[in-house]
């Protein structure tokens, strides 16, 4: 019997019309996947990463923890916390924060489901199947929306693209560190175990 290959894309896209509660609950159910949603409404059904990024992701999330632990000017998230944009997209960066005064106005229900914020920090960690294209229109996203900082950590090409409101992409090329600058005050990632 011979067998076929089926090769899919390490991100699927579905229009399925769901309201946001149907969306957040479908996200509760399928907590194996991981899911976004355009501004258009297009659901996004990603892959889980391997056992490399997930690793270097997780030290990425530590790091930014534990400068948070340091003080009181915000709250960190990981990969699984979802924001509703102000455009309408509902996207989970790698690693977020959000200031303290931001994410206090919202209520107990907004910060229950995703929050209706962009982080005012993203980062996203491009693993080897990732469209650099992709992340890169995802940060243009974020800082479309309100974000102050982002962070898109390319392994792949051993580079670092830095966005913020108003500027053109800043991008870096093999860094050691990066400043968290006057958005996370004193935060440094040294980069040796992420890149």
């Amino acid at each position: 019997m011979d067998t076929a290959t089926i090769t899919l894309p390490s991100t699927l896209k579905l229009k399925i019309d769901l309201t946001d509660e149907q969306f957040f609950q479908m996200c509760q159910k399928n907590r194996n996947y991981r899911f976004e949603r355009t501004a258009s409404g297009e659901v996004l059904i990603m892959a889980p990463t391997g056992g490399e990024t997930s690793n270097r992701n997780g030290r990425l999330t530590q790091k930014l923890f534990n400068w948070v632990d340091t003080n009181d000017l915000g709250i960190a998230f990981d990969s699984n916390g979802g924001f509703k944009l102000p455009n309408g997209a509902e996207r989970s960066p790698d690693a977020s924060w959000v200031k303290i005064e931001r994410w206090n106005a919202l209520t107990p229900e907004q910060q229950e489901k995703f929050a209706p914020i962009c982080p005012d920090f993203v980062v996203e960690l491009r693993s080897p199947s990732d469209s650099l294209k992709d992340l890169q229109d995802k940060m243009r996203e974020y800082i479309e929306n309100g974000a102050r900082l982002g962070w898109l950590i390319d392994r792949k090409n051993q580079r670092v693209e830095i966005y913020r409101p108003g500027k053109d992409v800043e991008i870096l090329d093999n860094p050691e560190s990066l400043s968290g600058e006057d958005v996370l005050p004193g935060f440094v990632l040294h980069l040796q175990q992420i890149m």
